[in-house]
């Protein structure tokens, strides 16, 4: 089986009462992007304003190609607190998980998570979510 073409990662935080600022003095680190709940928010593809449902602090990882899931979370968690106590507090108040995207070139593709990777996510509460996305065209051409 041939490897992820791309992946993408970005660690999310997020809540009705989530203060970016606090997020980030628990966590040790300043997010990618932000927004409190309320907040006019102007779409960067789109250009149009919504108004953000809940608060979200994320950051994000530095894409791969190919897919490199266990170094996006190792980088991610590397620069954030280690202490698990702020983590299962942070997971108790707020949804905390790992988007990740997963781009297919064709479509036979896979990657391996190491238990390593698992058992850093599941000590701090963060939940995996992935979105896989079939091969594109102009990829295959």
């Amino acid at each position: 089986m041939a490897h992820l073409y791309e992946s993408i990662a970005a660690l999310r935080v997020s809540g009705d009462d989530l203060i970016p600022e606090q997020i980030s003095q628990l966590l040790g680190s300043t997010p990618t992007t932000s927004q409190i709940k309320g907040q006019m928010i102007q779409g960067p593809k789109t250009g149009q304003e919504r108004v953000a449902k809940s608060g979200l602090w994320v950051l994000e990882a530095t894409d791969c190609k190919p897919a490199e899931l266990n170094k996006q979370v190792a980088e991610l968690l590397s620069g954030l607190t280690q202490d698990l106590g702020v983590w299962t507090s942070i997971s108790e108040q707020f949804t905390v998980d790992l988007f990740c995207g997963f781009f297919l070139a064709t479509s036979d593709e896979g990657i391996s998570v190491f238990p390593e990777t698992l058992l850093s996510l599941g000590q701090r509460g963060i939940a995996l979510e992935l979105s896989i996305y079939g091969p594109h065209e102009e990829q295959n051409k």
